[in-house]
């Protein structure tokens, strides 16, 4: 790959990032994770407790970008139809007109998806896997690029229902805030005193760029030796006796395209042990399921995850390759 093309690629994220930073004060991590997903036309799932910023986050990322953007707030009364539209008898013309609903968008927010019912959440497994939607027997494709935000309270909080293992699977990456430290809430009384900064925000790439930017972020060199580290991690984690549910091929193959765009992302054309590690957690961290024993003695499926990650030796840089071929 020309290093333009990656100088381009790395340049527009930087610029992406700056503009959601006006909004999200100190979750640099979680910002870079989210464009990351942007650059692999995946999904994210972005989960913690409500007031942390996860819808804020999805707006800001989707404001930065020239795509049409549209947003579900998920309650338990909503419908499939509510999401993916329906046919409407139209009594001028005396026919049947379909009515997109507001998954027929490029950039969707799917907020507290987990206030949905399990009905209505499967109504977005099509889409996501498939780019399209079926409406009474017809076939309605999806513009381009698509990517779904959706955000979730954790699953102890009541009012919830929980993702299945189907839904979760579809997601690129799982996406934790966590509280801000008392610098940054410090910055966001002042940034937010007066006005909310999302209102200003513009966009910084359009969806044209986006889509080269996509298909550029394929073409990152990754050496057999990083790809062996990737089917080694995947497969570890189905062979701890702790894990009931391991990661799936699909679990493998994102953490593949993640590690090639986040090489992308730091201006590099080939992709290095470190751009896996680093990626293992938020790629595989919600589609490992533990065993009940596992609960029960305390050990969650992070510290699982973990103990995964150091049981599999990283290949060194000579190894690994950190030249194209």
């Amino acid at each position: 790959m020309e290093n333009k093309t990656v100088k381009k690629i790395k340049d527009t994220g930087a610029r992406v990032k700056e503009n959601v930073e006006k909004v999200i004060v100190g979750k640099g991590e979680a910002v870079e994770l989210a464009i990351v997903a942007l650059l692999c036309e995946g999904h994210i799932l972005i989960e913690d407790i409500p007031g942390i910023g996860k819808t804020m986050l999805a707006k800001s990322l989707a404001r930065s970008l020239g795509c049409s953007f549209r947003r579900i707030q998920c309650t338990p009364d909503l419908l499939p139809s509510d999401v993916t539209g329906s046919y409407i008898f139209n009594q001028k013309s005396s026919e049947f007109e379909f009515r997109p609903g507001p998954i027929m968008t490029q950039v969707v927010l799917v907020d507290e998806i987990n206030r949905a019912t399990p009905r209505t959440q499967s109504a977005l497994l099509e889409a996501m896997q498939e780019y399209q939607v079926t409406a009474e027997g017809e076939t309605k494709a999806l513009p381009r690029p698509f990517m779904v935000m959706a955000t979730q309270n954790p699953i102890e909080l009541e009012g919830t229902f929980p993702l299945p293992e189907a839904q979760l699977d579809r997601f690129l990456l799982n996406i934790r805030m966590g509280y801000p430290t008392a610098e940054d809430d410090h910055i966001i009384l002042a940034r937010f005193r007066q006005s909310d900064p999302l209102d200003e925000l513009s966009s910084v790439v359009t969806a044209e760029e986006l889509l080269e930017m996509q298909a550029a972020c394929r073409d990152i060199h990754v050496n057999d030796d990083v790809e062996d580290y990737i089917i080694r991690l995947t497969h570890a984690s189905r062979e701890q006796e702790s894990v009931q549910l391991g990661a799936s091929p699909r679990a493998m193959l994102a953490l593949y395209h993640a590690a090639q765009a986040l090489a992308a992302l730091r201006g590099r054309a080939f992709v290095i042990p470190d751009d896996v590690k680093y990626l293992a957690s938020p790629v595989l961290g919600h589609r490992i399921i533990s065993m009940a024993e596992s609960h029960l003695r305390g050990l969650s499926t992070g510290e699982t995850l973990k103990g995964i990650i150091e049981s599999v030796p990283v290949p060194v840089e000579e190894e690994a390759g950190t030249e194209e071929k």
